[in-house]
């Protein structure tokens, strides 16, 4: 049984779980999916709308009821955390049913509660995880300083497991070797309404390399914004289907970062994204992007003047793109594709359910 955060529209489960039920199947593996927000919530979460009490009620009651049958499934699968916001007693309910299960992390959710800005909420649920963790048969972690909260917060077993894509959504669309007079250059963002917030903050970067190169910042999923002239700004909704095409279609990938504890926890999918399509990248140098960003594939920058440098030494140089690109792609087919990952979850998985 797997246990999800959010429906097929919330980036995590989707990338973290749904995407290897198909690997798992093929595996001989069947697996029920309870998702603790529907896509509704999703949908009204982008959208900036909240929701009411009586409408929060439902996933905790589902997600109860989905627990009093876990004693039906060989493993449990479970996303982050079996009830937000309640107090870590509740997360012993995964023990009580007797199954072996898995907790999976790609973000530092447990800043929402150690790092709370109510002293209150910080002391009855700064350690909430402590029960689930040290329950565990092993904890999947998207980077090592997940890895790291994990062990000293009781896991007995901790497994690294990067956020990855699906080569086959992914096919190759190499960059022009050569710019053509006037052609403008495409410096792509991927993400939500609630992460844009990242990328303003390079906004005067961005504007002072296009009043020196003709530069079209592309975003995907970001809300409305604006930039000031010469910043040329192309928006695109997010839509699963075309978010491979779209950033086919960009020469530069980025991906600022500010250097605080729950950034840190991140898995850096959108530059596995970007390299997969064959881009180089520019980063933050926080938490794994300084593993996944090597001197062959891409850039760090650290502050405004390095980001406004590496941007500007992309632009100039379409053969470092090039030679970027083709190395990103490379490293993405070796370490950061489900083809590579799915098989090694599944082992993963069988030695957890071995008697």
């Amino acid at each position: 049984m797997a246990l999800t955060k959010y429906a097929e529209n919330g980036a995590s489960s989707r990338l973290r779980t749904l995407q290897y039920i198909p690997w798992l199947e093929k595996a001989g593996a069947k697996v029920d999916v309870q998702s603790f927000f529907g896509r509704d919530y999703v949908d009204r979460l982008y959208a900036g709308q909240g929701k009411g009490l009586r409408e929060a009620a439902g996933p905790y009651a589902r997600r109860l009821f989905a627990l009093l049958r876990a004693r039906r499934y060989d493993l449990i699968w479970i996303e982050k955390e079996l009830f937000p916001y309640l107090p870590g007693w509740m997360e012993r309910a995964a023990r009580l049913s007797g199954t072996p299960y898995i907790v999976d992390y790609d973000d530092a959710i447990f800043h929402n509660y150690d790092a709370h800005r109510s002293a209150f909420l910080r002391r009855i649920l700064g350690r909430k995880l402590d029960a689930l963790l040290t329950g565990s048969a092993a904890v999947t972690a998207g980077n090592g300083y997940l890895m790291d909260y994990a062990r000293r917060h009781g896991a007995a077993r901790t497994e690294f497991l990067p956020t990855v894509i699906d080569l086959d959504k992914y096919p190759l669309h190499p960059a022009p070797q050569e710019e053509q007079e006037g052609e403008r250059i495409r410096i792509g963002w991927i993400g939500t309404p609630t992460t844009a917030k990242y990328l303003v903050q390079i906004l005067p970067q961005l504007e002072a390399v296009a009043a020196r190169h003709p530069v079209t910042l592309v975003t995907i999923g970001a809300p409305q914004m604006k930039v000031t002239a010469p910043l040329a700004i192309e928006q695109h909704i997010w839509r699963e289907d075309e978010e491979a095409g779209r950033l086919s279609h960009i020469d530069i990938g980025i991906m600022p970062l500010p250097d605080e504890p729950f950034e840190r926890g991140k898995c850096g999918y959108k530059l596995i994204q970007y390299m997969a399509c064959g881009r180089p990248v520019v980063a933050s140098p926080v938490g794994v992007n300084m593993d996944i960003v090597g001197e062959e594939c891409g850039l760090l920058a650290s502050g405004g003047d390095a980001w406004l440098n590496a941007l500007e030494r992309l632009c100039r140089d379409a053969d470092l793109r090039c030679s970027m690109g083709a190395a990103g792609r490379a490293k993405v087919e070796a370490h950061y594709a489900v083809q590579v990952t799915a098989p090694r979850l599944i082992r993963l998985m069988a030695a957890v359910m071995a008697p």
